[in-house]
């Protein structure tokens, strides 16, 4: 029997619009973000767990609006003016000053600010009351777990990216079985990749998955 080889050419996927895999987990999130340059205030912050897309997506907005991306701990605030900027993960931290200024010049002509965290805006800390008051008023979009539209349509881009085509049984095994985040379904794939040089199917699947769940059930 002639054995299957697999050539490991990994070409990682820059984000784009066409690498990010839309589905009901994040439409809202989509929609609202596609809402530029029309958003309340001139900002926006969109928010979800770890793994499910935030910096893919703000980076596609990123790239369409022309906007710069600022460093949260230090971000500098005279190059923000007059035009869209982009602050990720601003619930970890973000000097209040600085914060509330982005958010006064995001108002004004040929501005915008958009901002990722974990955790809605009313629950970041701040020890301006002005900045208080302005992060309790900024519209929140959220990008939720993602869904089984999602995880399949991610799983198929990293395998695409190791040029592996499995079998098509393969997706639904998985998508029993995983965690629900983008994050999880990359290291699957490597994991699955790297786990021998035939052709990959359920048993493979399940042997890669045994160390998450001894309790596999291959036929389930």
């Amino acid at each position: 029997m002639t054995q299957q080889l697999r050539l490991r050419l990994e070409r990682p996927a820059t984000p784009s619009r066409e690498t990010f895999v839309e589905g009901p987990s994040n439409a809202h999130a989509r929609a609202a973000v596609e809402a530029w340059p029309h958003w309340h205030g001139g900002a926006l912050v969109l928010v979800g767990p770890a793994g499910v897309g935030k910096t893919h997506l703000a980076s596609i907005w990123a790239e369409a609006a022309g906007a710069i991306a600022l460093d949260r701990m230090a971000p500098q605030v005279e190059a923000a003016a007059g035009r869209p900027v982009l602050l990720e993960n601003v619930d970890q931290g973000a000097p209040d000053e600085a914060l509330f200024h982005l958010i006064n010049l995001a108002a004004q002509a040929g501005g915008g600010l958009l901002l990722t965290a974990r955790t809605p805006p009313v629950g970041w800390p701040a020890a301006l009351p002005d900045l208080r008051s302005r992060l309790n008023a900024l519209p929140v979009a959220e990008i939720e777990e993602p869904d089984d539209e999602v995880l399949e349509g991610v799983l198929r881009n990293f395998f695409r990216e190791r040029s592996i085509r499995p079998p098509k049984e393969v997706y639904p095994y998985l998508l029993r079985r995983m965690q629900r985040s983008i994050p999880e379904a990359r290291e699957i794939v490597r994991r699955l990749d790297e786990a021998g040089d035939g052709p990959i199917s359920r048993m493979l699947a399940r042997e890669v998955l045994e160390g998450d769940n001894g309790n596999l059930d291959l036929f389930e």
